[in-house]
């Protein structure tokens, strides 16, 4: 491979470790802002909600800025949103200015996250897609994990500023590498300002009624159905059009919409499992926090290193009969997990993670190759939206649905039940998967 396709992987791997990256570190962090900026640690939560509600509100308008005025174009400008944000929020006086500044980054690591892999699959032969999304999803993995670490050095040194501030060279320097990516023309279509409004309207209220749903769910249940209503009247206005904003036309398509809900599945059982694994490493078997980190960290390294095997393999076999086999590894590592006994000490749930992080590598980079290649090159965008969109709607049910579990049961119960369930999502993202494979030969739908 020459130089400029090595440089253009790098500006978007690069890119995607900084959005994944600030995410991690700023988790951590909420404890010290909230205390830093003499705010209450539920208001110091909006750090966080503002970020991931700008990220969902936008990923579908910016991957169909994309396709209009060229995918390069629209993410190297979020890339340069998000590094400019970051220093606003490094210079951050007071708690409105940080969430704003917070929402900013959203926006821009939208265009990110929505456009990472169609510029990849304009660098990369259509045979190298399986070990290009592979490569992306190892750098997830790695930022995931090294973000509560690099978090916590630089708390404990030069400050919470520098959380933000740490992003200014690593953005320079995709903003740089950024360079090599291809100059492909856009296709000149103009974004319907009324269908981004509809569009923003239906997840920021799914995000807030979500949110509301164990504390005030008749308030919850106005805005789902809000939500429901402008989601009708947007599928009904984007239908007739040859590139709607919900790419409406690409789930037409069976191994799109298969993998769309599988990855949907698969999403909600991971954040189902993340959110019930801290509780049962600390109640049921005594973890302090430092060391329930330390516990959970053999996941995203074990993403990393299925990531890799499963972009080659998926290049060369059958990508639902990949999905089907990471979703099985996972449903028994989460099962595992569940019902592992608090007398065996809690290294005994070690090979239990690790499987739980074989399986989401084995599932996931495949899965993602089957998305994109369902979706014609022109529509690379959306198939980016639809499927950053995917995810974000599995966290938000897998969280919400163990929030109602931790709220209804006791502490020695929810955990349980919440891998348990998480292990049932994640098996049927499994067998939905196999619905791509045909009955002979072994080959996948592709249409």
């Amino acid at each position: 491979m020459s130089a400029r396709p090595v440089q253009a992987i790098a500006a978007v791997l690069a890119s995607t470790v900084l959005v994944v990256l600030d995410a991690s570190i700023v988790n951590l962090a909420l404890p010290t802002l909230a205390q830093t900026l003499e705010v209450t640690p539920a208001k110091s939560v909006m750090i966080v909600t503002a970020y991931q509600l700008a990220l969902v509100m936008a990923l579908l308008p910016c991957a169909a800025l994309g396709e209009s005025l060229g995918f390069r174009k629209v993410f190297t400008a979020g890339v340069a949103l998000f590094t400019l944000a970051s220093a606003l929020c490094a210079l951050a006086p007071s708690l409105p200015w940080l969430v704003a500044a917070r929402f900013v980054q959203g926006v821009g690591g939208a265009a990110v996250m929505a456009l990472g892999v169609a510029l990849l699959r304009q660098v990369v032969p259509p045979t190298s897609l399986g070990a290009a999304i592979g490569w992306n999803a190892t750098a997830v993995a790695l930022a995931a994990a090294v973000g509560p670490s690099l978090g916590a050095l630089i708390l404990s040194g030069p400050g919470w500023p520098w959380l933000f501030a740490v992003n200014l060279p690593v953005g320079a320097a995709a903003l740089l590498a950024g360079r090599a990516l291809p100059r492909v023309e856009g296709t000149g279509r103009r974004l319907d300002l009324i269908s981004a409004l509809l569009n923003a309207t239906v997840f920021a209220s799914i995000v807030a009624g979500a949110d509301l749903l164990p504390h005030r769910p008749f308030l919850s249940l106005a805005l789902l159905s809000g939500a429901g209503l402008a989601l009708a009247i947007l599928v009904r206005r984007e239908t007739p059009k040859a590139a709607p904003l919900i790419p409406i036309d690409l789930l037409r398509g069976h191994a799109f919409k298969v993998s769309a809900i599988a990855s949907v599945c698969c999403f909600s059982g991971q954040a189902a499992a993340l959110l019930a694994l801290p509780f049962r490493l600390q109640h049921d078997f005594g973890q302090t926090i430092l060391m329930t980190g330390l516990y959970m960290t053999p996941w995203p390294l074990a993403v990393a290193a299925a990531a890799q095997a499963a972009g080659w393999l998926s290049d060369r076999m059958s990508t639902a009969w990949l999905c089907a086999l990471g979703g099985g590894v996972m449903a028994l590592g989460l099962a595992g997990a569940a019902f592992c006994p608090a007398a065996a000490g809690p290294w005994a749930l070690t090979p239990f993670v690790i499987l739980c992080g074989l399986g989401f590598g084995l599932f996931q980079t495949p899965n993602n190759r089957s998305l994109f290649m369902a979706a014609p090159p022109n529509r690379s965008g959306a198939a980016g939206g639809a499927q950053g969109t995917a995810r974000l709607t599995g966290q938000t049910a897998g969280a919400v649905l163990m929030t109602l579990i931790l709220a209804t049961l006791s502490l020695e119960a929810a955990p349980v039940l919440g891998l348990g369930l998480a292990a049932a999502l994640t098996l049927t993202a499994g067998l939905i998967s196999l619905l791509r494979a045909k009955s002979a030969g072994g080959a996948d739908i592709s249409s």
